[in-house]
């Protein structure tokens, strides 16, 4: 979970993900589509990676740890709370107040 924590306030926007995962690319794009530099981090490529998915399952409440989004430090969620925030026009003011947008 410190693992987790520590890289989640290394930049404005970190996404964890598994390189296998469909959602996890679909998140990735929209904020690369929005111009958002956000770090990736692929979790079957990190010899920690199932601690972490397991630590951040646990975060989500889910069985599965990815994608799992953090906007300034702060776990937003999963590709559902993503999208919600973008369908309601919430995400880019929130990226904006991280300092990952500056338009």
């Amino acid at each position: 979970m410190d693992r987790v924590t520590r890289l989640a306030s290394q930049r404005a926007v970190v996404i964890f993900t598994t390189s296998s995962c469909c959602m996890c690319h679909t998140v990735t794009q929209l904020f690369r589509e929005l111009g958002v530099n956000a770090t990736v981090v692929e979790l079957d490529g990190d010899p920690r990676g199932t601690e972490m998915d397991k630590a951040l399952a646990r975060l989500l409440g889910r069985s599965t740890g990815v994608p799992a989004v953090f906007i300034g430090g702060r776990l937003v969620g999963s590709t559902d709370k993503v999208m919600s925030l973008h369908l309601s026009g919430n995400l880019v003011p929130l990226l904006r107040n991280a300092g990952a947008l500056w338009v």
